[in-house]
């Protein structure tokens, strides 16, 4: 019971994660910068993995794609890979949690069931590195640039994306540990049949043979003992 209820809680806080990986990819304020005025944002200038763009006071975007996926910088395209490569992994590490779950009929025995939701976990774990990665490498960019005093372009900051992202991660993680140990638990788990009990045993043993005993001396009367036919 405890361990399907582990799975259960291993299950939304994996999907959860999942959902808010797959959330940073369309998610327009990866790195956000702005211009302000005296008494006004006169700009604000934000980019995500696909285009970069800028709004003015008066809310107007405008926005430009990145013209070419090979004239990318190279951490832009690392932190494309990344961030599919884990919404991917978490695909197909929320069908083989359903397969794996004891509270679903398919799977086969506890046992495969068992190994098949370890399995689960172990993806959603790559999964949540994957995303921790990009994050983490598309963050490191942006600070080196911030705090580089020879870097003379715009500067940007972190933007809501990338926390979301390492949120996301961290959940699809702790989700993906929690399918792991459930295998653990279901090898512990007792198993249902004999289970040997010693004291019980030795005086239901004894019990059975005084019992035995009576029953001959009741049947054989004539074959009993006297002591005192031989004083």
């Amino acid at each position: 019971m405890a361990s399907t209820a582990s799975e259960i809680i291993a299950f939304m806080v994996s999907i959860s994660g999942w959902v808010l990986v797959s959330s940073t990819l369309p998610t327009d304020y990866w790195k956000v910068s702005t211009i302000d005025g005296t008494v006004i944002t006169t700009a604000t200038y934000w980019a995500n993995l696909w285009k970069t763009c800028v709004t003015d006071s008066t809310g107007v975007s405008n926005c430009k794609d990145f013209p070419s996926m090979l004239a990318l910088d190279g951490y832009i395209q690392a932190c494309r890979g990344l961030m599919i490569a884990a919404v991917s992994l978490g695909f197909f590490g929320s069908i083989f949690a359903l397969i794996g779950m004891k509270c679903t009929k398919v799977g086969g025995s506890d046992k495969a069931k068992a190994k098949i939701a370890c399995l689960a976990g172990i993806i959603f774990i790559l999964s949540g590195l994957c995303s921790m990665t990009g994050c983490s490498l598309y963050a490191n960019k942006i600070t080196t640039e911030f705090f580089d005093p020879l870097f003379v372009e715009q500067k940007y900051e972190l933007g809501a994306a990338l926390f979301i992202g390492w949120a996301g991660a961290s959940l699809c993680i702790i989700g993906g540990v929690i399918f792991c140990f459930s295998i653990s638990d279901n090898n512990k788990a007792p198993r249902m049949g004999y289970t040997y009990n010693g004291a019980t045993s030795v005086m239901s043993s004894r019990t059975k043979y005084h019992g035995r005993e009576g029953d001959f001396k009741t049947a054989n009367p004539s074959k009993q003992f006297d002591k005192n036919a031989y004083v």
